[in-house]
């Protein structure tokens, strides 16, 4: 197959997921075709319910690559799933469909079926609880994947939060100078392998003004000797900047990433600037 499919996992039935994927899936010609793995009840409803006029293909995991795959279908691994016609509110119900959805998916990358994975909504609260801050330490963890980073890609600027799905008052703990270290390694070689470059990677404080009253100072204990110490490596970093006016066109320009202490300190101004690019 010249080009590997779209996985795409449902997630929690009890969301707006499956209005979304009908959308996308009329929205855009996609050079790879997509499957996606639901459940056939629930995507019949939902076919009914939006006069959705695709037609369900059946596809069998193990045989993807014998499968006349294109996007003129739904291309569909299913999931058997109870599913009830009056929505309810998202509860533990979900779970095993979800988890059994997720070990498909994930099955399909480790046999080198596909390079491309994408989740529809999942509930922390409910199916993470308090195992895992966030879906990316879950696929972490079951694809036994050590050292990674969640990297918000664009080609004009992306972002990286050094932490990801973790209540603002642990922050401050996770911040180190290994972490910050791991993760400019990770960036920089996923650029120097995809896009042939050397990064420019931009790195911000945690607190206000790159300041702090506070008799440690965490930007200056550890995020500016870790700079200078990534810089004798090598890498094209510079920082901490203060994150209130990193974005700034003058600003942003210089640097292909901005790596954040924190999720909503550059997923909030890189979703302003590009939206759903």
């Amino acid at each position: 197959m010249k080009n590997k499919p779209i996985i795409i996992i449902n997630g929690e039935p009890n969301s707006i997921f499956v209005e979304i994927f009908f959308k996308a899936l009329n929205a855009k010609k996609y050079k790879s075709p997509i499957i996606l793995i639901s459940s056939i009840e629930l995507i019949k409803f939902f076919i009914k319910k939006f006069k959705f006029k695709k037609k369900i293909k059946l596809i069998k995991e193990n045989n993807i690559l014998e499968s006349n795959l294109d996007n003129n279908s739904i291309n569909l691994i299913n999931i058997n799933f109870k599913f009830d016609k009056k929505f309810e509110k998202i509860s533990k119900k979900s779970n095993i469909f979800i988890e059994e959805s997720f070990n498909t998916g994930l099955t399909i990358l480790k046999k080198g079926l596909s390079n491309k994975l994408i989740n529809g909504p999942i509930s922390k609260k409910t199916f993470l609880k308090k195992n895992y801050p966030g879906i990316t330490e879950y696929i972490a963890k079951n694809t036994r994947t050590k050292k990674f980073a969640m990297l918000i890609y664009n080609r004009e600027l992306s972002v990286c939060p050094l932490t990801t799905h973790v209540p603002i008052k642990k922050i401050s703990k996770l911040i180190t100078r290994n972490n910050i270290y791991e993760k400019i390694k990770l960036i920089h070689n996923f650029y120097v392998k995809y896009r042939k470059i050397k990064p420019k990677i931009g790195i911000l404080g945690l607190n206000p003004h790159c300041e702090s009253t506070d008799r440690f100072n965490e930007d200056e204990k550890i995020i500016k000797p870790t700079v200078k110490n990534l810089k004798k490596r090598g890498y094209k970093v510079s920082g901490p900047f203060s994150a209130d006016t990193i974005f700034i066109k003058k600003n942003r320009i210089k640097f292909d990433v901005i790596v954040g202490m924190y999720h909503d300190q550059v997923l909030t101004p890189m979703k302003t600037l590009f939206e759903y690019d």
